[in-house]
C-alpha cells in the first residue's frame, strides 16, 4: 500500500519534516536503488514507522489495529484458517458492533482481498491498517502450537529415514524425510526469530540448537544415526564437498520461507565425533537499519552523521564477536550510498548484498585476504572502502594510507571500549601522528535485548540492584555523576516473547571522536589511555555503560541486560 509520492511530499513538507529538493534527491535515490520510497525515508532518519503508519491510515480513512496493546479474540481470529490468514496478510480480530469482522491488513486499500474475505466470512469487512509487526502478533496465535508441530513433523521424517534403505551420502541428501527434516529446521528458526543453528554430534546423538537474540537455546535431540544424511543435504545446499569429512568448509545457500527469501551462511567442521554444521540465517530481503534502529540515540545519531560526511579520515566500530559491528557499517553504507560515490568492500563473508556497493569476499585459498584484496581495490577508483576487519599489520597500513589519501574508510577492530582502539592500533605498527592525522570516529558497542513492548512494566528497584549498578560505575569512575533513576522497566513475560520478557536487540554504544586536541594526546610521546579517556569524557563521550542506562530509564532495555553484557 502506497501513498502516491505527491501526496507524501506534501504531508512532509506540510509537517516540517522535509525540504522539497531534499524530497525529489530522495525518490531519485530510491529509484536507483530499487528501494521502496517510504523504507528509504525510514532509512534515512527522515520520518519514522509510526509515522508512516498513521499517515497511511490518515490518507486511506481507516483506523489503526494495535494488536500489540488490542489482543485479537481468537475465536475470531480462527474463523479464517491459518494458511488463508498468511496467504493474504490478513488477520481477523474482532467482531464489531454492526456484525461485520474488523480484519488487520498491510494493505486495507487491496479491494479484491476485502472481497474474498467478505464472500469467505460472509459477512461485511472493516479493514483496519497494520503493521508488519502488528500482523505478526496476530499471526503468532495461529502457532501457539507451533513447537510442538515442528517437532512431530521432524521426529515423523526422522523416523521415515530411519526406515529407509538408501545408501550413499548424495542418494541420502535428496531423500524426502531428509530434505523435510533439513527444512522444517531452518522454516522453524526462522519462526523463533533465531540467527543461528547449530547441530552438534555428540556420543550418542545430535543436539540441535537455536542461537535467539544473542543466547543459546538448546531445541531438540536427533537420533546420532541421521547425522550423515543431515550434513550431506546441508552440504549439498551449500555446495560444498559431499566426500570432505576432515577439512573445515564453508558454503552459503538461498532459501524460500513463503513469499520472503531467507540467505544461510554455512560453516561445516571435523569434531571428534563427527561434522558439526552451523548454518547463519540472513534476511535476504532485509535492507539495513537505520542509526535509530539499531538504538542509537539523537546524540550518537548527530556525531556519526557529522563523521561520515567527511570525504577522508577514517571511522571504526570495535567490539568482540557477535556485537552487531557489521550491521552498523551497514547501516553507514546505507546511508552513503549515493550516485555521485564509488563504495568498495572486503568483507568475510559478505553478509547483505547491497545495490551499487562493490562487495568482495576474501577467500585465502585464492589468495585473496583483507590486504590483498585491499590493494587491489584502491586501483578501483573508490570513494569509500568498507574493510570487514583490520587484524594484521599490512591491512593496519594500506587502510591507513587509503584514509590519509582521500578515501573514507570503515572497518571494524575487537577491542572492549573506544578508546583501547588507540592502542590497538599501535599494537599493529601505525605510528601515532598517522592515527591523530586520519581517525574520524571510532564507535565501541555492544547489543542488549530489547524489553517485550506486550509485557513491558516499570518497578521501582531494590537496593540491591542499584548497589550493582553504583558498584559498575565506581569501576568505570563514574560514581559521582550517577543518579538512579527512580523507576526501571521490565518484561514480565508473555507468549510473544517466548516467558523471556525480551525480543529482539538493541545497541549500546560509546563515541570517541577525534578532534585536534584528541589528536594531539594520541600522537604525544607519552601517550596515555586514561589521560586520553579523562579528555575524551572532558569533551562529552558517554561511557557504553551510561548509553545503556539511558536506555533502561528510557524502557528500551533492562538493567541486568546491561550489566550482563558490560561485564562479558
Amino acid at each position: 500500500m502506497q501513498i502516491p509520492n505527491e501526496k507524501l511530499k506534501e504531508a512532509l513538507i506540510s509537517d516540517g519534516l522535509i525540504a522539497p529538493e531534499a524530497f525529489d534527491v530522495v525518490v531519485a535515490e530510491a529509484a536507483r536503488l530499487g528501494h521502496d520510497l517510504p523504507q528509504t525515508l525510514i532509512s534515512r532518519g527522515i520520518i519514522t514507522k509510526s509515522y508512516l503508519d498513521e499517515l497511511l491510515a490518515r490518507y486511506f480513512g481507516v483506523g489503526k489495529a494495535n494488536l500489540f496493546s488490542q489482543s485479537a479474540d481468537e475465536k475470531i481470529l480462527h474463523l479464517l484458517p491459518e494458511e488463508i490468514s498468511k496467504e493474504k496478510r490478513a488477520v481477523v480480530f474482532k467482531k464489531e458492533e454492526d456484525g461485520s469482522f474488523g480484519v488487520a491488513m498491510e494493505d486495507p486499500s487491496n479491494l479484491e482481498i476485502i472481497e474474498f474475505l467478505h464472500r469467505y466470512l460472509g459477512a461485511e469487512i472493516k479493514p483496519y491498517l497494520a503493521s508488519k509487526e502488528d500482523l505478526n502478533v496476530g499471526l503468532s496465535l495461529y502457532s501457539k502450537g507451533e513447537v510442538e508441530d515442528f517437532r512431530r513433523i521432524i521426529e515423523e521424517n526422522v523416523s521415515a529415514s530411519l526406515r529407509s534403505r538408501v545408501s550413499g551420502e548424495k542418494e541420502a541428501a535428496e531423500e524426502l524425510p531428509i530434505v523435510a527434516v533439513v527444512d522444517n529446521l531452518v522454516a522453524y528458526a526462522s519462526s523463533l526469530r533465531a540467527s543461528d543453528i547449530h547441530l552438534e554430534i555428540l556420543e550418542d546423538g545430535i543436539l540441535a540448537r537455536y542461537r535467539i537474540d544473542g543466547v543459546l537455546r538448546e531445541i531438540m535431540r536427533l537420533p546420532k544415526e541421521v547425522h550423515p544424511a543431515i550434513t550431506a543435504r546441508i552440504k549439498l545446499l551449500a555446495g560444498l564437498k559431499l566426500d570432505e569429512h576432515n577439512r573445515p568448509q564453508d558454503g552459503r545457500f538461498r532459501q524460500r520461507l513463503g513469499k520472503d527469501y531467507i540467505d544461510i551462511r554455512v560453516s561445516i567442521i571435523p569434531t571428534f565425533y563427527g561434522e558439526k554444521s552451523e548454518m547463519r540465517l540472513l534476511s535476504a530481503s532485509q535492507t539495513p537499519p537505520s542509526f535509530e534502529e539499531i538504538g542509537m540515540l539523537e546524540d550518537h545519531v548527530k556525531i556519526l552523521q557529522d563523521n561520515i560526511k567527511k570525504t577522508f579520515g577514517m571511522v571504526l566500530v570495535s567490539g568482540p564477536t557477535g556485537s552487531g559491528k557489521t550491521t552498523t557499517l551497514y547501516s553507514v553504507l546505507n546511508t552513503l550510498n549515493k550516485p555521485e560515490v564509488n563504495i568498495v568492500t572486503v568483507e568475510d563473508p559478505v553478509e547483505y548484498n547491497i545495490k551499487y556497493v562493490n562487495q568482495t569476499q576474501i577467500n585465502p585459498a585464492a589468495g585473496i585476504t583483507f590486504a590483498s584484496a585491499l590493494r587491489s581495490l584502491l586501483r578501483q577508483d573508490p570513494n569509500i572502502i568498507l574493510v570487514g576487519e583490520i587484524r594484521d599489520e599490512e591491512t593496519a597500513e594500506i587502510s591507513v594510507n587509503a584514509a590519509l589519501t582521500g578515501h573514507l574508510v570503515l572497518s571494524t577492530v575487537h577491542t572492549n571500549d573506544a578508546p583501547t582502539a588507540i592502542p590497538r592500533l599501535i599494537d599493529m605498527k601505525v605510528p601515532p601522528f598517522l592515527i591523530s592525522a586520519v581517525l574520524n570516529l571510532v564507535i565501541a558497542q555492544r547489543l542488549v535485548g530489547k524489553i517485550c513492548v506486550h509485557c513491558i512494566e516499570s518497578y521501582k528497584p531494590d537496593s540491591h540492584l542499584l548497589e550493582l549498578v553504583k558498584k559498575q560505575m565506581k569501576e568505570l569512575g563514574l560514581e559521582e555523576v550517577y543518579k538512579p533513576a527512580k523507576i526501571f522497566y521490565r518484561g514480565k513475560g508473555c507468549s510473544s516473547c517466548g516467558q523471556s520478557g525480551l525480543k529482539g536487540r538493541i545497541g549500546i554504544f560509546e563515541m570517541l571522536s577525534v578532534d585536534e586536541e584528541i589528536g594531539k594526546y594520541i600522537a604525544a610521546p607519552d601517550f596515555s589511555l586514561d589521560e586520553l579517556r579523562k579528555s575524551a569524557r572532558q569533551k562529552g563521550m558517554l561511557a557504553m555503560f551510561e548509553d545503556g542506562l539511558r536506555k533502561v530509564e528510557r524502557g528500551m532495555t533492562t538493567i541486568e541486560e546491561v550489566l550482563r553484557v558490560i561485564r562479558e
